[in-house]
């Protein structure tokens, strides 16, 4: 079994998202360089540094599946059913939706943060289990099911927004000297392992 890793850009404030739910200058590291890089979406493309091109193509090679919670799956409109990463996804809802227009097999419904990393740690096998930050990573954290936490570092203070953990039950959780720690053009990208 993979590893399973929650992994999300981050204000220095704590920050993954403004309060609107939108990124605001957290994603501008996307397109801060020149090395062109394709998503499984035909409609997606980034260019980043050559030391954020590196860092994107290890994490997403080393993906088998995401967990993700509602909020995020409705703020997407679940990627219209095909993730840019290109992993399936399995969400956590107690409310799946009806009659969803992208529905397939690469999106799955749990209505169990536990259940639905189960889920996608059989679709990963081997590979990694990638969680999403927010209620979904704070829930994985509390439960010691994430053996990572991953940060793309950006150097702006949001003031406001969805922080990265919240309403963590079992604090405090302490993390492990980072295993990796890269700098790339408006981001550090950041890997701590979580400490059992």
């Amino acid at each position: 079994m993979g590893k399973v890793v929650s992994s999300a850009s981050m204000s220095l404030d704590g920050y993954v998202a403004l309060p609107d739910d939108t990124p605001g200058p957290l994603f501008d590291w996307y397109d801060a360089g020149d090395v062109e890089v394709r998503t499984a979406r035909e409609d997606l493309t980034f260019h980043l540094t050559p030391d954020s091109a590196g860092h994107w193509a290890a994490w997403v090679g080393s993906l088998g599946a995401l967990v993700v919670g509602r909020r995020l799956f409705d703020l997407t409109d679940g990627w219209q059913g095909r993730h840019p990463l290109g992993v399936p996804v399995v969400v956590v809802t107690h409310r799946p939706p009806q009659d969803w227009v992208h529905a397939g097999p690469s999106t799955e419904f749990r209505d169990d943060v536990g259940a639905a990393v189960a889920r996608a740690q059989e679709i990963a096998g081997n590979a990694t289990v990638g969680v999403a930050a927010g209620t979904i990573a704070s829930q994985c954290l509390d439960r010691g099911l994430l053996d990572e936490v991953a940060i793309d570092l950006v150097p702006v203070v949001l003031g406001a927004g969805r922080p990265y953990f919240t309403d963590v039950a079992h604090g405090p959780t302490l993390l492990g000297k980072p295993t990796t720690t890269l700098h790339g053009d408006r981001v550090t990208h950041l890997v701590f392992p979580v400490r059992r």
